[in-house]
């Protein structure tokens, strides 16, 4: 079993940053791909970015340019850095661990986009 617990979602203004944190347990979390999701209301959940064990990277196109991942594996932690926020980012934002033992997702974190 794997513990997925997200972190830093909350109120930005257009144009603002924010950094998403997803912390795993397991101790063979560097081996574990990782990724963040979002779903509006509404919405499907849509894949935002991943990162892969040997940190490769997918970015989706609608977040290119403006989202980055990353990986801490001392801290056992995925990061998503997002930045110039549009209204349309808002969203509730999920973090999946696959290990080859299975996926496994976190509760979400809020981010909502608005003046």
């Amino acid at each position: 079993q794997v513990l997925v617990v997200e972190s830093g979602g909350g109120l930005v203004q257009p144009g603002g940053s924010l950094r998403l944190s997803c912390a795993a347990s397991g101790s063979g979390f560097s081996d574990y791909a990782m990724a963040w999701y979002r779903q509006a209301p509404g919405k499907q959940r849509e894949l935002v970015a991943a990162i892969t064990s040997a940190r490769a990277t997918t970015i989706a196109d609608s977040v290119k340019g403006r989202f980055t991942i990353s990986r801490d594996n001392a801290k056992r932690t995925v990061f998503l850095q997002m930045n110039s926020l549009k209204p349309e980012d808002t969203a509730v934002y999920y973090c999946k661990a696959s290990a080859v033992f299975g996926d496994y997702w976190g509760q979400g974190t809020q981010v909502t986009v608005s003046s």
